[in-house]
């Protein structure tokens, strides 16, 4: 269903209809605060004695900062005050035409909370649970109406983020769900319609921006703060996975990940990192604790990424065929005042003085050829400040040297890793592509609705399936494809979804 079939369909709840809050943690007190912006008369709960109070208080706080930041009126202060009320007891939310929970992460706690409301609030009364981890279908199993019954997953913090994803139990009427995104979006919010899948959008398909990472460690390819430097200058990622999960709490983003594995019956595409776990274990949870997979005890030196020294650039090299996504290198190399000659031979590759090659990773590794170097994939080479390498033990000192003396006339910083298929950023946006191409496939959302959900809700630079259509589905195909091939466990073997669109982007089907 379209955006614009969705609005002409139907319209979010009217902002005189009364809003409950149940749970008021960080979370609750935050979605609290965007219905109450938005003019809603809304009602505090919480079964522990004064929490509710407490809340409250909290949130006239935020309102106070927001007025002396000029962000909001002191009139409009003073009437969502008046709007805002604790309750004592469930029986108090019952005039309510929307509650929101926001408790513990319990499933038979969430059934027992809305079999209860079930009694108090009006049948027409929308109901809406804040998990990020259970299935929305199981929570709503309970109830006498699940078809009232929606997913409203906000992001934390709710008042800032614009992202919510609305899920649709499988037995959530439409009409419910059409009802909380028109809301979400009356909210100030940018919703997107998912069905109830483990990890919703975000979550499901986000695995692999640390999955990938994580084996390129196992695998010895390269240590945390270069993959976080690479992913970060090369990639175009806001922060790199090692320093995210430090932010996040090891222990929550590996939960998450066990939890999405388990929901999928193991899927290898979602196996859990025994590094990460150790991590776990050791009681090295990230930031909170004081270290992580970095020390963050104050004066804690940060660790380096690896950098090359200077290397001489070649004076000419000779590009083969098209470059493909790499193309832009072309006339990068040019204003660098390097003499690029060009050759009909195919390939796709960059010819180096001495008879040594440099590719853009496709998947395979240096060591199966001889002279060869790879390079990983850019977001955008212009602006991309940092390069990796790869070579084998085996290739020529001098091509290792060219290809970096190469990059930094280039402007660019060089990290030399180890042989890994894939590098770091290729094979790690080759996984987003697939597992949300997957989705797409799955009927989990629609394309646009992805896309708008990984940028929103983690800050990625460009959707998995937008990176897709710039770069072309059978690119990612092939690389993964490559991958399989060295890595058989089932990990890396492409999703039926991506092969459909790499069968359609390509005049010869994929092999």
């Amino acid at each position: 269903m379209t955006e614009n079939t969705r609005s002409a369909e139907w319209r979010p709840i009217a902002p005189s209809g009364q809003v409950a809050v149940v749970g008021t943690g960080t979370m609750g007190q935050g979605i609290a605060q965007v219905a109450l912006v938005a003019g809603h008369p809304v009602r505090l709960y919480d079964s522990a004695p004064g929490r509710a109070e407490q809340a409250a208080r909290a949130i006239l706080g935020r309102l106070d900062r927001l007025v002396e930041k000029g962000r909001m009126d002191g009139a409009e202060r003073e009437a969502a005050a008046r709007r805002l009320t604790p309750a004592a007891e469930p029986a108090d939310l019952a005039g309510s035409v929307l509650v929101v929970e926001a408790i513990v992460e319990v499933l038979d706690v969430k059934q027992r909370l809305f079999a209860g409301l079930e009694e108090v609030v009006a049948d027409d009364c929308l109901l809406a649970t804040n998990t990020s981890s259970l299935s929305v279908t199981a929570v709503a199993g309970a109830l006498r109406r699940p078809g009232r019954f929606v997913g409203l997953h906000f992001f934390n913090p709710a008042p800032l983020l614009p992202l919510v994803e609305v899920v649709s139990g499988a037995a959530t009427d439409e009409e419910a769900a059409g009802t909380a995104y028109e809301t979400a979006r009356a909210w100030g919010k940018t919703p997107v319609r998912c069905a109830d899948t483990p990890g919703f959008i975000v979550n499901r398909v986000a695995r692999p921006f640390y999955a990938e990472a994580f084996a390129v460690l196992e695998q010895r390819g390269a240590d945390p703060a270069t993959i976080d430097a690479v992913m970060r200058e090369c990639g175009g990622f806001k922060m790199g996975p090692f320093e995210l999960t430090d932010l996040i709490g090891q222990d929550v983003n590996e939960a998450v990940t066990r939890s999405v594995w388990e929901s999928f019956f193991h899927d290898p595409k979602f196996t859990p990192s025994l590094a990460q776990r150790r991590l776990v274990e050791s009681g090295r949870l990230g930031r909170k604790s004081g270290h992580g997979w970095y020390d963050h005890a104050e004066g804690a030196r940060r660790p380096q990424p690896h950098t090359a020294a200077p290397a001489p650039a070649p004076s000419a090299v000779t590009v083969a065929g098209d470059l493909g996504p790499a193309a832009e290198l072309v006339p990068m190399m040019e204003e660098a005042g390097i003499r690029v000659r060009h050759s009909e031979e195919g390939g796709g590759h960059i010819k180096l003085p001495g008879g040594g090659e440099l590719g853009l990773t496709d998947g395979e590794t240096a060591v199966e050829y001889e002279n060869v170097v790879f390079f990983d994939l850019a977001l955008d080479y212009r602006t991309a400040t940092r390069v990796a390498l790869a070579a084998s033990p085996d290739t020529p000192e001098y091509t290792v040297q060219a290809a970096t003396g190469l990059f930094q006339a280039m402007g660019k910083q060089v990290s030399i890793i180890d042989d890994v298929p894939g590098m770091i950023v290729a094979r790690t946006v080759a996984m987003l592509v697939d597992v949300a191409a997957d989705a797409v496939a799955r009927g989990v959302a629609t394309e646009e609705d992805i896309d708008t959900a990984m940028r929103l809700g983690v800050n990625y630079p460009r959707g998995p399936l937008e990176w897709a259509r710039d770069l072309g589905p059978a690119g990612f195909h092939d690389l993964l494809r490559a991958m399989h091939e060295r890595c058989p466990t089932g990990r890396y073997a492409p999703s039926l979804g991506l092969r459909r669109r790499a069968y359609a982007d390509t005049d010869v089907t994929p092999s």
